[in-house]
C-alpha cells in the first residue's frame, strides 16, 4: 500500500478493504487498476469499483489462482467458466493473495506444474508434548520394509550425522559406512522421543539383514538410545563356576570375588581377569571342602597344611596366596572367627634353570609366521625381547625409521637390520589393506582397523600357537642369550631390557649355571662344538677346550 503522509486519517479502500492512509476511495493497486479499466459494478462482489469485463481485480485474481491450482489449461476459457460459476462475495486480507506455503503462485510465476496429491510430502508438526506408552511391546526389526522408512525423522538424522563423523575419524570403508547407515534407518525410522532400543532386539533384527551390530551399538550408545540388556560375562561365569559349592562356602566366596573386582571401603579394585583366575586356582579345593563342610569357619589349619603338601612349586605358592586372601577377607567381614592360613609359610620357591631354545624350534616358529604381522611380532620378541602386550600397544609414533629408533614399553632401542625390513613390509601391507584407517597402533587387524583399539592378545599370538617357540618363549630366550653372551650380570640385564631386580637375578643365575656346568660329567648328552677334535696331551686333562 502507498504511504501518503502522517497528517491524513486512515480509511478503508473501497476495492480491497485494505486499511491505511489513502488519498481517496481507493488504494494504490486499485487506483492503478482503475486507470486501465472503467468504473462499474462487479458481477460477483457487486462493488462499485474499477472492473474489467464485468469483474473487479480481486475476483479475477481469485479465479486465476483457482484455475492454476486445478491444473487447467487455456487460462481465458477456464477463467470465464470459473467466473460464471461463482455467486458469492470474495473477501481478502492483506498479503494473502499469493500465500508462500498454501499453493502455486498466480501470474507468470504460477506456470510450474503442480505436484499430485500422492507426491506431496505431509507436513510434520513437532510438539514438545509426548504421549507415554500404554504397554512395552517388543519391537521386531527383522520385519522392516523399505516403504516404511522415514528419512525425515529427527533422531535418525542426528544418528546419521554422528555416524558420518565417527566413520570419517576412524577411517571406515564405504561398505562399513553403508551398513551402519542402513542399520540406523531400520532402527530409527519410527523412533519416538524418549524411546530406547534394547540390545537383544537390535542384534536380532540386524543379524537378520546381515548388518554390523557392534558399530551400530556404538552410535546408539553415544546418543543415549541403547538399553544394554545383556547379562554381564562375569555374572554368567560366576554362577557357573560356583555351582557345586556348599551354600555357606558359596556365599563367602562370591562376596570375596565381588570385592576383588569392585573394591571395598579399604581395598582397591582388581581387574576382572584377576578375580576369575583366583577362583579357577582354588575351585578344586573348595569343591573338596564342600563335600564334608558347610561353611568356611569349619576349615582348620590341618586342612590348609594338607592342601600345601599336595602341591609343589609355583602352583603351591599361588594357591596358598589365594587362600590367604580369601580367609583374610572373611575375617575382616566377620564371617569366620579365626584365620586358618595365619603363620603358614610357603617357603622359598626354587626356580628351575632356564634353558635356551633349540635351533629347530626357532626355525619352526619362523616357518609358522607367514603373515607380515606375525613376522613383525616374532622379530620384536626374538630381537628386542618384547612382551606380547608391548607388541600390541606399539604405536606408529614409536617407530622412527629415519633415525632407526624404536620405543618399546617406554624404552628407546636401536632399530636393527632384522627388525627394520619386517617393519617396512608390515607398513606396506597396512597401507595397501587399510589406507584410510585412523588407528594409531602399529599393528591392526580387520576388526581394529575401523576404530582405535589395539589388537587382542589372542590374535597376536595365534600364528605361533602350538609351537614350542611362542612369543613368550622367544622373549625369554633372547634375555637368556644376552646373559650368556655378555656374562651373568643382573645390572646389565636390567639396564638393557628394563627387568625387575628379581627377574634379572633369576636370568643371571640360570646363565651362570649353564656356563659353569661341567661338560665332562655327561659327555653323551652334552652339546659339543662341531669341528675337528683337538689333540690331547699326556700331561693335560682330558675334555673339550
Amino acid at each position: 500500500m502507498g504511504h501518503i503522509g502522517q497528517d491524513k486519517p486512515a480509511v478503508s479502500c473501497v476495492g480491497c478493504f485494505a486499511w491505511g492512509q489513502l488519498p481517496g476511495r481507493f488504494c494504490r493497486a486499485c487506483y492503478t487498476y482503475g486507470q486501465l479499466n472503467a468504473l462499474g459494478v462487479c458481477l460477483i462482489c457487486r462493488r462499485d469499483i474499477p472492473v474489467h469485463d464485468g469483474h473487479c481485480r480481486l475476483c479475477r485474481a481469485q479465479a486465476s489462482w483457482a484455475v492454476k491450482a486445478a491444473g487447467a489449461t487455456g487460462e481465458a476459457a477456464a477463467l470465464a467458466i470459473f467466473l460464471r460459476g461463482v455467486k458469492h462475495q470474495q473477501l481478502f486480507f492483506a498479503n494473502l493473495q499469493r500465500p508462500r506455503n498454501g499453493g502455486p503462485p498466480v501470474g507468470k510465476q504460477g506456470r510450474r506444474v503442480r505436484k499430485r496429491a500422492a507426491d506431496v510430502e505431509p507436513v510434520r508438526l513437532h510438539s514438545p508434548w509426548v504421549q507415554p506408552r500404554l504397554t512395552e511391546a517388543p519391537q521386531n526389526f527383522s520385519r522392516f520394509a523399505r516403504h516404511r522408512r522415514d528419512l525425515a525423522n529427527p533422531t535418525l538424522d542426528q544418528a546419521r550425522r554422528r555416524a558420518g563423523a565417527i566413520g570419517e575419524a576412524h577411517g571406515w570403508t564405504r561398505w562399513v559406512a553403508r551398513e551402519v547407515d542402513r542399520a540406523l534407518v531400520i532402527l530409527l525410522s519410527g523412533h519416538q522421543t524418549g524411546d530406547k532400543i534394547s540390545y537383544s532386539q537390535m542384534s536380532d533384527g540386524l543379524r537378520h539383514f546381515g548388518l554390523t551390530i557392534k558399530r551400530t551399538a556404538e552410535i546408539l550408545d553415544q546418543l543415549d538410545l541403547l538399553e544394554d540388556d545383556r547379562v554381564p560375562v562375569f555374572e554368567s561365569w560366576l554362577s557357573q563356576r560356583l555351582d557345586g559349592l556348599a551354600d555357606g562356602i558359596r556365599r563367602d566366596v562370591e562376596d570375596w570375588l565381588r570385592t576383588l573386582r569392585d573394591g571395598g571401603p579399604r581395598s582397591q579394585p582388581r581387574q576382572q581377569g584377576t578375580a576369575m583366575k583366583y577362583l579357577t586356582e582354588i575351585r578344586p579345593v573348595l569343591l573338596d571342602w564342600s563335600e564334608r563342610l558347610d561353611h568356611l569357619r569349619e576349615v582348620t589349619r590341618t586342612d590348609i597344611l594338607a592342601v600345601r603338601d599336595q602341591l609343589e612349586g609355583s602352583k603351591r605358592h599361588h594357591t596358598l596366596s589365594v587362600l590367604r586372601s580369601l580367609f583374610r577377607h572373611c575375617k575382616k567381614q566377620g564371617t569366620i572367627f579365626r584365620d586358618p592360613t595365619a603363620r603358614i609359610r610357603v617357603g622359598r620357591q626354587d626356580y628351575r634353570v632356564l634353558l635356551p631354545l633349540e635351533p629347530h624350534e626357532v626355525r619352526a616358529a619362523v616357518d609358522a609366521a607367514t603373515t607380515p604381522a606375525a613376522r613383525l611380532a616374532l622379530a620384536l620378541a626374538a630381537v628386542h625381547a618384547a612382551r606380547p602386550k608391548a607388541v600390541r600397544e606399539l604405536q606408529l609414533d614409536d617407530v622412527d625409521l629415519g633415525n632407526r629408533r624404536l620405543v618399546l614399553a617406554g624404552r628407546a632401542r636401536p632399530l636393527d637390520d632384522l627388525t627394520r625390513p619386517a617393519v617396512l613390509a608390515w607398513l606396506d601391507y597396512r597401507r595397501q589393506r587399510w589406507p584410510n584407517t585412523a588407528n594409531p597402533h602399529l599393528i591392526v587387524s580387520q576388526h581394529t582397523a575401523m576404530d582405535t583399539r589395539p589388537v587382542s592378545g589372542v590374535w597376536i599370538t595365534e600364528a605361533l600357537r602350538g609351537q614350542t617357540a611362542t612369543l613368550e618363549r622367544l622373549r625369554m630366550d633372547r634375555q637368556l642369550e644376552e646373559a650368556l653372551t655378555h656374562g651373568p650380570d643382573p645390572l646389565h640385564l636390567a639396564e638393557v631390557f628394563g627387568l625387575d631386580e628379581k627377574t634379572a637375578i633369576r636370568y643371571a643365575n640360570s646363565a651362570r649355571q649353564i656356563l659353569e656346568r661341567p661338560l665332562e660329567s655327561d659327555p653323551a648328552t652334552s652339546p659339543r662344538t662341531q669341528g675337528s677334535t683337538p689333540r690331547q696331551h699326556d700331561d693335560g686333562p682330558a675334555g673339550s677346550h
